[in-house]
Order: structure tokens, then C-alpha cells, then sequence
């Protein structure tokens, strides 16, 4: 069973073990990275199953200052970490489905939660897609590791994709 969490910062022990491939680093960088990003505007969730941390990811509040397609009431999902001894399990598949209901307990005036996934990493967008976030069928260029789809997943019943 997968449960997601706000992680907080203070107990990042929690998650120092978390480790992705060498060859997913490009695509969401480290524990450490997501952990130094400023709490003002990124929230950081953990992923758990059977008890323990396997993942975490953050949640952008601001996404809208660096993404024009999306509004101030949208969030952003980055950096999407799951430890490389869990991967090929399900795991990031239901946490991903899970975030349509954990999200708007936590951010109730979010409409959308958007992401953007490279191009060159086929077995993130299978996962996204498969837990229900939509292909704009737009193409952010601006990504570090290569042009990047745009998804949207909807978070209200008005929000639109």
C-alpha cells in the first residue's frame, strides 16, 4: 500500500536514503537538490509503502512565476524521486493516481497540477499518463534536459486540461 505525506524538512532523515539511477539524474536530481529548494515556495511530500520512505516529490506553489501556461491557481509537480531498489513495482503509478485526492485536501483553491516530462524519458510519461494526467499536446523547450511535454492532471471538477 502506497500513502503519501508532507514531509517535514526537520525530519529529512526520513528520506536520505533515497537514491534514482545515475541515468534518471537529469530528469529530477537528487534528495539533497529538492531538499535545498526554498520552503517559501516548494513543498516536499514522501512517498511511503510498507511503512517506510521510497520516493518523494515537491510541489511548486509558484509554478505559474516560471510556467506561462499555467495560472496562480495551478500547482506544479517536480522532481518526482523513487528510490531505485522499488522502481518496476507500481509504486510511482499509485502514488501518482493517489495525488487527484491527496492534493486538494491539502491545496483546496488548486485547480490543475501540472508537470512537464522530457521527451527522452518514455517510462515517466507512461506512469503519468497511466495515473490520469493529460497530454496538452504542447511542447515546453526550455527543460535542462531537453524539450519536455506539458500534462495536466485537473485537481477541481472545473479545472480544465
Amino acid at each position: 500500500m502506497i500513502t503519501l505525506y508532507p514531509l517535514d524538512r526537520n525530519n529529512a532523515d526520513q528520506v536520505a536514503d533515497i537514491r534514482l539511477r545515475p541515468d534518471q539524474l537529469k530528469f529530477a536530481g537528487t534528495v539533497a537538490e529538492a531538499l535545498a529548494e526554498p520552503a517559501d515556495r516548494f513543498d516536499l511530500h514522501q512517498i511511503n509503502a510498507k511503512g517506510r520512505a521510497v520516493g518523494l516529490f515537491k510541489i511548486d506553489r509558484a509554478y505559474s512565476t516560471d510556467y506561462p501556461f499555467a495560472t496562480e491557481k495551478d500547482l506544479g509537480l517536480r522532481a518526482v524521486i523513487l528510490d531505485q531498489r522499488v522502481q518496476g513495482r507500481g509504486y510511482g503509478t499509485t502514488a501518482m493516481q493517489a495525488l487527484r485526492a491527496y492534493l486538494p485536501r491539502l491545496y483546496p483553491q488548486a485547480e490543475t497540477l501540472f508537470l512537464t516530462v522530457d521527451l527522452a524519458n518514455p517510462a515517466a510519461i507512461a506512469v503519468y499518463r497511466k495515473a490520469g494526467f493529460v497530454d496538452t499536446g504542447e511542447i515546453w523547450p526550455h527543460g535542462d534536459a531537453g524539450p519536455q511535454h506539458i500534462l495536466s492532471l485537473p485537481l477541481r471538477a472545473q479545472a480544465r486540461c
